[in-house]
């Protein structure tokens, strides 16, 4: 691979209760685990962040495979829900829905468009076959 781009982050603290930035200091935040996992919330968290990654990387694939097909996606969104559980082997494993929604487009085609997004966005290559990521394409 030809490298464009690394990004670098240091966590310090209690992991989930630490604190995290970024070398460039785009990022610089405290990090609370979710009240849903015992924890205080209140504050981002690995999911959060990995969320909003996410969101935008796909719907920057989705623009750039939009701009290639000639379609224009109006106000289109993305947005991604990530979900963490308990897996079999008394680890931890993530799930993710990706909600696309690109109002003036018939169905079909946001659908084609959509999935063609997830076959470039790099995001969904490093998940493809490590975690279930769901799809999910509407008008509105």
């Amino acid at each position: 691979m030809d490298t464009l781009y690394t990004a670098e982050a240091l966590a310090t603290g209690a992991g989930r209760d630490g604190h995290v930035r970024t070398t460039d200091g785009q990022l610089d935040l405290d990090l609370a685990k979710p009240k849903e996992m015992g924890g205080q919330g209140g504050a981002a968290n690995p999911e959060l962040l990995f969320a909003a990654g996410y969101a935008a990387c796909f719907h920057s694939a989705l623009q750039a495979v939009a701009r290639k097909a000639k379609t224009d996606l109006g106000d289109s969104t993305v947005g991604a829900r990530v979900g963490i559980g308990p897996n079999d082997a008394r680890g931890f494993q993530l799930e993710v829905t990706l909600e696309v929604v690109i109002p003036d487009v018939p169905h079909d085609r946001a659908q084609e468009l959509a999935e063609k997004a997830h076959e470039v966005c790099p995001y969904s290559n490093a998940t493809r076959g490590n975690i279930e990521v769901k799809l999910v394409v509407t008008d509105d």
